[in-house]
């Protein structure tokens, strides 16, 4: 396999070649994070690309190369898969995509709209990657790899050309690391033309393909278990990326599931920006203080996609709620008679509470003839105020706080 190349003209060639349909992504001001995290930061929302993430600038550019395929196939989570398809409607072929048994719903639904055929027979990313150069080899379809492909790492490299181009005093971006290829591509770009630019990768604390390159590698065990951030759930990394990140790439660092999680939350909260694990942890590495800003000029942290569950979001933001002390969850018991719920009820009224969601539970718990317990979801003002409803409701009942687990 050819190493992808690393003139500056060629890559801005290949950016050209896809400027019809691939949107140049804007790269916002974060003030606030800025704040909080102690230098300039600015967002790079490739998530508000067509089809929800980078990957169609690499599948635009693997197209183009193509000689009259009959068809393409591949393996993916998902952005792929929808990148794909979709340069694959626009190119007027058949596509076919190997997806894991669990994939995003939203994936599936969005590459299914885009025309492709869905084939769900293995769990992880890796072997739908060999199922479907299985399927390349026995038909007319041209297999076309998630990232380990000069020509995806050179239609990636588009990111960092945008970068170049709209950040004059750019001095370091993050980006995450899955299989490789948008770090690689991004690294190829910047120092290709300027060099003094840091590039930092991030990837998933439960699924770190390139553990090796860790700054605290072979300190503490890495699994590649499940994560949230699927975008990047990739066990075993290319060869080619390798090779390209082992020369460029500055540093690497690892986020766990909570420190993505809390970063998904933030950029809703403060950025208005719906963006999935991949995409947030970037963002993460810097909110955790893994990653400190540049010191001089402006450090970009790389929004990768944006396709994520509303199911999972919708989880992940009420469990912030709960921590954050602006949602509160309660069990307690109370006589099981006429009016000893609404005595409670009554009680959470006069504490300045809303009331959320009420349950009754009658099994599974020890409790005495005549009683039973109750789950009470509640709105507060905020964590003082949660203390306050709490210590109130624990003078005349037996008061238990409980914490919405992590999706």
């Amino acid at each position: 396999m050819r190493q992808p190349q690393p003139s500056e003209q060629h890559l801005r060639e290949i950016h050209r070649a896809s400027e019809d349909i691939v949107r140049t992504t804007p790269v916002l001001s974060a003030r606030s994070l800025s704040e909080r995290c102690g230098g300039r930061i600015s967002l790079k929302a490739e998530n508000l690309q067509r089809t929800g993430s980078f990957k169609l600038r690499g599948a635009l550019a693997k197209l183009r190369s193509l000689e009259r395929p009959g068809g393409v196939v591949t393996g993916s989570a998902g952005n792929h898969a929808q990148a794909l398809a979709y340069a694959a409607r626009q190119a007027g072929i058949g596509c076919e995509v190997f997806m894991p048994n669990d994939a995003s719903l939203s994936k599936l639904a969005a590459v299914t709209a885009f025309g492709a055929t869905v084939i769900q027979e293995a769990e992880a990313v890796d072997d739908c990657v060999a199922m479907a150069l299985e399927r390349a080899a026995s038909s007319d379809f041209e297999f076309v790899h998630p990232f380990d492909d000069p020509v995806i790492v050179e239609g990636q490299a588009g990111l960092g050309i945008e970068l170049l181009d709209q950040v004059p005093d750019l001095a370091k971006v993050i980006v995450s690391v899955g299989g490789g290829g948008l770090a690689s591509g991004t690294c190829l770009a910047l120092k290709a033309e300027r060099d003094g630019v840091e590039v930092v990768g991030v990837q998933a604390e439960a699924c770190a393909g390139f553990a090796d390159l860790l700054d605290d590698a072979g300190s503490r065990p890495l699994k590649a278990g499940a994560t949230i951030a699927d975008g990047i759930a990739v066990k075993r990394p290319g060869e080619l990326t390798r090779s390209v990140l082992e020369r460029l790439l500055d540093r690497m660092v690892s986020v766990t599931e909570e420190q993505i999680a809390q970063a998904m939350v933030v950029l809703t909260e403060r950025s208005k920006l719906v963006v999935e694990g991949a995409g947030a942890a970037p963002l993460a590495a810097l909110l955790s203080g893994a990653v400190e800003p540049a010191a001089h000029g402006t450090t970009v942290a790389v929004l990768s996609g944006g396709n994520v569950d509303p199911g999972l979001l919708a989880s992940i933001v009420t469990r912030s709620e709960t921590s954050a002390g602006r949602r509160l969850r309660l069990a307690t018991k109370i006589p099981d008679r006429p009016g000893g719920l609404a005595e409670l009820l009554s009680e959470i009224a006069d504490a300045g509470a809303n009331l959320i969601a009420v349950e009754h539970v009658r099994e599974g718990i020890d409790l005495a003839l005549r009683e039973t317990a109750v789950e009470l979801t509640l709105e507060t003002k905020g964590p003082q105020h949660a203390e306050r409803i709490t210590a109130r409701l624990g003078e005349s009942y037996d008061v238990r706080v409980e914490v919405t687990p992590l999706a």
